[in-house]
């Protein structure tokens, strides 16, 4: 019995998804609950996976395709537990290895990986492919094309006579290989729509200041090993800037609001998003009831996140929600930046690179690790004083890291 493979619910908000990566191939035997597809959000990629035993018969939608909730991506040919007869073969129809060589390039190869040999003439039935189970990825046209445009050893006057093909000159394969086209994933998309969303909704306005952060480099330093032995992980930054926008968030609360129509919609609870980079894009997943956790929790959290975003495995759920936005340039080595809002929330710190600067203190030159630290804020409903008052607290919260014992 045929069966069809739907999109599956892709979560709350989320409309729309890319084919990403076909796991399995048409002809292939798979398992239940073996996974067939990749799909791509703008959260998280999605596998999508058999429903039964079975043969995958056919593939309908295929790599860089847009599809929505219970569209067909491919049939599934249930398997019926008795052996199939085989198909009677037509007496002219080709070998079988000829058959399916004319039809494997098609499933064989992406549709970028298609574009690009259709820019070089190449017929992908004369490339073999490098890729897991055979298939053909961007370097094997780039080498067949190469190996085509290199001199040929001498033939007598009358082959050389031949005329030559346009696309074998080395002119049209050199401009075509001088560029490159990468389908954008849906998460790239996404991102886009929403930094450009943000610019044009949100009268947005950044502040900065700077942190000593002496003692809390110093406090990490002394109890790097004991919280390493105790809790298992290290005692990173992270917790401690957590700490301290909670509590400059306690103080100023608008700063943990929305604007929903003529109201503001202040959050009583303190679920902060940590922005972690990955290959396909920027993921925020969301530390919830930060004020509630310690700093191991804290850190437990956001290694796990960040291990499960190198990964793909995050959840919709751990990507839903948050009150306000913590991100760290500062691994990159950035050393100033005017981080963009996550809408809808109205706040967002950015934290950069530690550097040894020159500071007077005490009619003193000394040298201290600084840190310069930025509050992008939503103008409409924050008023400048009050988002330089909410970075000087975690300015000061931060510069005496014991007051966060309180907030711990």
């Amino acid at each position: 019995m045929s069966i069809e493979i739907n999109v599956p619910q892709l979560g709350e908000s989320i409309v729309e998804a890319t084919v990403g990566q076909w796991l399995k191939h048409e002809g292939d035997t798979v398992q239940l609950g073996e996974a067939l597809v990749e799909l791509e959000t703008d959260k998280v990629n999605l596998e999508v996976s058999a429903v039964k035993a079975g043969t995958l018969q056919s593939i309908l939608r295929h790599e860089g395709d847009t599809v929505t909730v219970n569209d067909v991506l491919a049939i599934l040919e249930e398997a019926s537990g008795e052996p199939a007869e085989a198909a009677p073969v037509a007496p002219n129809a080709p070998p079988v290895a000829e058959a399916e060589e004319a039809v494997a390039p098609s499933h064989r190869a992406s549709p970028v990986v298609r574009n690009l040999a259709d820019q070089l003439a190449v017929n992908l039935q004369h490339v073999p492919g490098s890729g897991p189970h055979g298939r053909i990825i961007r370097s094997d046209i780039e080498q067949y094309a190469q190996q085509r445009q290199s001199p040929a050893p001498q033939q007598p006057e009358a082959a050389s006579a031949a005329p030559l093909q346009p696309a074998s000159s080395p002119a049209s394969v050199q401009s075509a290989l001088g560029e490159r086209r990468v389908r954008l994933s849906q998460r790239r998309l996404t991102i886009a729509r929403r930094l450009v969303e943000a610019q044009h909704t949100a009268a947005m306005l950044t502040t900065f200041n700077e942190i000593d952060m002496s003692a809390v480099q110093d406090l990490r330093h002394r109890w790097r090993e004991r919280f390493k032995e105790r809790y298992g992980v290290n005692l990173g930054l992270m917790s401690f800037f957590t700490k301290a926008t909670v509590g400059a968030l306690k103080a100023f609360p608008q700063v943990n609001a929305e604007i929903q129509g003529q109201e503001m919609v202040i959050k009583e609870y303190y679920d902060i998003g940590i922005a972690v980079g990955t290959e396909q894009g920027l993921v925020v997943p969301v530390v919830r009831r930060a004020d509630q956790l310690s700093f191991a929790a804290i850190e437990k959290t956001i290694r796990d996140f960040a291990a499960r975003a190198r990964q793909n495995h995050l959840t919709l759920e751990d990507l839903q929600g948050g009150t306000f936005t913590i991100t760290n340039g500062g691994t990159y080595g950035s050393l100033l930046s005017t981080p963009i809002l996550n809408a809808p929330q109205v706040g967002i710190l950015g934290l950069h690179k530690i550097e040894e600067r020159p500071q007077a203190i005490n009619g003193q030159v000394v040298i201290r690790p600084m840190m310069y630290v930025a509050l992008t804020y939503d103008h409409r409903l924050i008023d400048g004083s009050d988002a330089v008052r909410f970075l000087v607290m975690v300015k000061t919260l931060m510069e005496d890291p014991e007051s966060l014992l309180l907030e711990a």
